[in-house]
C-alpha cells in the first residue's frame, strides 16, 4: 500500500505520529507535547549535537536500514515547513527515521527507552498497511456482486459495517485514529475474510455482505448476558 496515512498512536500520556508510507516520525509533535509541562527542550540543540550528527552519519551509510524505510532520498531527517490554511499555519513537522526517533524521544527524557523501543517496533504499521491492500481488494470482489453505479454506495455502507464491527463506531477516516496493533489486524482479517467469502462464491449478493457483516457485530458487540 503506497498511500500515505499519519497514524496517530500513544506513548504513555503522549500522542505519536507515525506516517505509514515509510515508518518515519514526528519528532516536533512529541517535542511539543513535552514542552506544554516540563522543562522546554529545543530541536535545535539535539540536532545540532556531535552524538546526533555521528548518529545520522552511521544511518547514512548502512544501507540494510533503508529496505523498509525511506527509499531513494536517504534521508534520516524530513523536515517539512507548516502552511497557511483557513483555520491558521499547521504545525512544522520534523518527520525522523525512527531509529533516530528512539534516540530523540530518549534525549527528550531517558525514562522513555522501554516505551519507545517497544512502541516503534510492533507491528501495528504492518498490520495498517495490510489492512489498506486487503481494503482494495475487498472493493475489487465487491464490484463483482454489485451494478457500477452502485459501486460507490456499496463501498461507503460496506466502510461504515466494517467500522462498527472493528471500532463499535463509525466516523470519516476512523481507522487512522486507532493506532493499537489489535483493531489494524481485526481490521484487517474483517476485510479480507469478506473478500475471500465473495471471491470463492459464499457471498453472491450485496445485501449478504451486510448481513455477514452485522452477525460479527453481533459477536463482537452484543454482551453474552442479553442473549439468555
Amino acid at each position: 500500500m503506497k498511500t500515505n496515512q499519519e497514524m496517530i498512536r500513544k506513548m504513555g500520556e503522549f500522542n505519536i505520529i507515525q506516517r505509514t508510507n515509510d515508518g518515519y516520525f514526528d519528532a516536533n509533535a512529541l517535542l511539543s507535547q513535552w514542552n506544554r509541562g516540563n522543562k522546554r527542550k529545543r530541536m535545535v540543540d539535539f540536532k545540532n549535537s556531535k552524538s546526533t550528527i555521528e548518529f545520522i552519519e552511521a544511518l547514512k551509510f548502512d544501507e540494510s536500514l533503508w529496505r523498509n524505510f525511506a527509499k531513494g532520498d536517504n534521508q534520516v531527517v524530513i523536515n517539512v515547513k507548516g502552511r497557511m490554511t483557513k483555520n491558521g499555519r499547521t504545525d512544522d513537522k520534523v518527520w525522523m527515521h525512527p531509529l533516530l526517533f528512539i534516540d530523540f524521544a530518549m534525549w527528550i527524557n531517558p525514562s522513555f527507552k522501554v516505551q519507545v523501543l517497544k512502541f516503534v517496533y510492533d507491528e501495528m504499521v504492518r498490520y495498517r498497511n495490510d489492512a489498506g491492500d486487503a481494503y482494495r481488494e475487498l472493493s475489487a470482489a465487491i464490484s463483482k456482486i454489485v451494478p457500477n453505479d452502485f459501486m460507490p454506495k456499496a463501498i461507503q455502507k460496506t466502510g461504515e459495517a466494517i467500522n462498527w464491527v472493528v471500532f463499535n463506531t463509525h466516523e470519516r477516516a476512523l481507522r487512522n485514529k486507532h493506532g493499537n496493533e489489535s483493531k489494524q489486524r481485526d481490521l484487517y482479517e474483517i476485510e479480507k475474510k469478506v473478500a475471500d467469502l465473495i471471491n470463492d462464491g459464499f457471498i453472491t449478493r450485496f445485501d449478504d455482505v451486510i448481513a455477514y457483516l452485522r452477525v460479527q457485530y453481533q459477536k463482537r458487540n452484543d454482551p453474552q448476558v442479553f442473549k439468555k
